[in-house]
């Protein structure tokens, strides 16, 4: 073969691969984009390496899949050779997102968001990359918002008016409900816009509930910088009554969680969240997916395809191995009705009472008194549901919490 005519020809299919790639990029989960699409393709195919980033405000201390979303979509974008931010809200969380909330958020102490963001980069790496020749930044936004001064704000503030900040919806809904709004909040959009205006970014990544706060940066970098700001809008990982997957629902799978416990929550729930979830919160390729949703209307057992996405997820986060141990642990438990291997073990004092020593398992002592009080809480060697939280254990006890945790309870 002539050389010149090979080489011309890997060209060829090396640029067919990158537009393949781009092209996932701009669709995959996406549901918006601005200015367009159009505008951002030309962008990732000009040869100009970018920047985009994630803002995450720690308001809780763990990520959770709702939060690997956009996670993914970064690291998508850093895979395609361009610089990658992960900022972490810890201004900016002490102020509290309105987004859509109908009462005022709880303010954080600055310390409170620093302990819950202790674990955001070794959770986010499970999916970004921060070594190699092109890492993923971890940045804070009180490197910049703390240095503002008055005279800092009151300029800012001049960029954005009245009207562009009370049509959100949710500011209207209060209103309509009689209810306050406090200043605080009309802040927040600002000072969050402000991010992209001190890193000076190309665009910006996050979930369709931050789409305001993503345009008011974008207005802002326009406006202070004369630069014009790409954002990726993702669609949002929702149960089937269409409310997000996340920590104000109640129904998240959180990233500190173990392997069995995040299979066993994915297997819990409902069909109609399989193809989303394979779409939004895996690298599975779309041509496997393509192939899932066929399989799933020609009648294979959804059982069979949630077992693949729950191990799927648990690999993403907690490796292969740990991950078909888990699924080993599920099948044997609620298939065989046997119990999992390496069940977590503490040891209590005699007369020890339940909540005292088990409310760490369930998250709070409120959460496990829930789940006592509704007969989530089972010995499993004689059946028998626990209903009393002060239960006093007076031998050594294998106990089931909720549907998925298992514990031995070893009387000393």
């Amino acid at each position: 073969m002539n050389p010149l005519r090979a080489t011309m020809g890997a060209m060829r299919n090396k640029i067919t691969e990158k537009e393949s790639l781009v092209e996932e990029f701009l669709t995959r989960g996406v549901e918006k984009i601005y200015p367009d699409r159009d505008f951002l393709r030309k962008k990732l195919l000009s040869g100009e390496t970018l920047s985009m980033y994630l803002g995450i405000d720690p308001t809780g201390p763990t990520l959770h899949l709702g939060s690997v979303v956009p996670i993914l979509k970064l690291a998508q974008f850093q895979k395609l050779g361009h610089k990658a931010v992960l900022l972490v809200g810890d201004f900016t969380a002490t102020i509290g997102d309105p987004t859509d909330k109908l009462a005022a958020r709880t303010p954080l102490t600055r310390k409170q968001v620093l302990e819950n963001s202790k674990q955001y980069k070794k959770q986010t790496s499970a999916i970004l990359d921060f070594g190699g020749k092109n890492p993923a930044k971890l940045k804070y936004n009180s490197k910049w918002l703390n240095a503002l001064s008055m005279a800092d704000i009151a300029k800012l503030l001049s960029f954005i008016t009245y009207a562009q900040t009370i049509k959100r919806d949710m500011f209207q809904r209060r209103i309509a409900e009689g209810k306050d709004l406090y200043m605080n909040e009309f802040l927040y959009p600002a000072l969050q816009g402000y991010d992209s205006v001190a890193m000076d970014v190309d665009g910006e990544v996050g979930g369709n509930d931050q789409t305001f706060n993503m345009l008011m940066g974008r207005d802002l970098l326009k406006r202070m910088r004369h630069k014009e700001k790409f954002i990726v809008v993702m669609k949002l990982l929702v149960d089937q009554e269409g409310k997000k997957m996340g920590k104000t629902e109640g129904n998240m799978v959180s990233l500190d969680e173990g392997p069995e416990e995040m299979f066993g929550k994915v297997m819990s729930w409902p069909d109609t969240l399989i193809l989303p979830t394979f779409e939004l919160c895996t690298a599975v390729p779309l041509t496997e997916i393509t192939q899932i949703k066929a399989d799933l209307a020609g009648g294979i057992n959804p059982r069979d395809i949630k077992a693949r996405l729950a191990e799927t997820i648990v690999a993403m986060h907690h490796g292969s191995a740990k991950a078909m141990l888990a699924k080993k642990n599920f099948s044997a438990v609620f298939s065989k009705k046997s119990l999992p291997e390496n069940i977590k073990e503490v040891e209590v004092p005699k007369e020890a009472a339940l909540i005292d020593h088990l409310a760490v398992f369930a998250g709070s002592r409120t959460r496990f008194r829930r789940l006592v009080e509704t007969g989530s809480v089972e010995n499993v060697e004689t059946g028998e549901k626990i209903f009393d939280p002060f239960y006093k254990l007076n031998k050594s006890i294998i106990v089931r919490i909720g549907k998925h945790q298992f514990l031995k309870i070893s009387v000393r």
